[in-house]
């Protein structure tokens, strides 16, 4: 069964995602911020990450960066999940390496499927934003 963890710090979001992707038969785990999700990452390296760009102690972008220079954990799919929207911040997403990049408010069919493409492809070479 596939793990995915799921990096947000609005309750409410993270347990939106995680009921979606449970009921698809994934594993979820959860963090609260950028550095709880590197230390999860480091620990136990899940299959997708799901993260949220404006959080506290280590923002998104900041952890997609450090996991992309790590070679143990560079090639882990992302997907950004942020209100985060203009042109500016996708492009920062796609710079620092992300994979997907969807934005706040989000249809949680459309990240299930998502998070099911990159699975099953290992990423995603056309880096779609919706």
């Amino acid at each position: 069964m596939p793990r995915i963890l799921v990096t947000d710090d609005e309750p409410n979001i993270v347990r939106l995602i995680q009921v979606n992707l449970e009921r698809q038969g994934f594993q979820v785990e959860t963090a609260n911020n950028g550095a709880q999700a590197l230390e999860k990452i480091r620990a136990n390296r899940p299959d997708l990450l799901v993260s949220d760009v404006m959080m506290p102690e280590m923002d998104g972008f900041e952890l997609l960066s450090n996991i992309r220079r790590d070679p143990a954990l560079e090639n882990l799919p992302v997907i950004m999940l942020t209100a985060k929207a203009q042109d500016r911040d996708v492009l920062e997403g796609y710079t620092r390496g992300a994979d997907m990049y969807l934005t706040k408010p989000f249809n949680p069919i459309e990240l299930v499927t998502f998070a099911k493409r990159l699975l099953q492809s290992g990423t995603d070479d056309g880096r779609t934003v919706i």
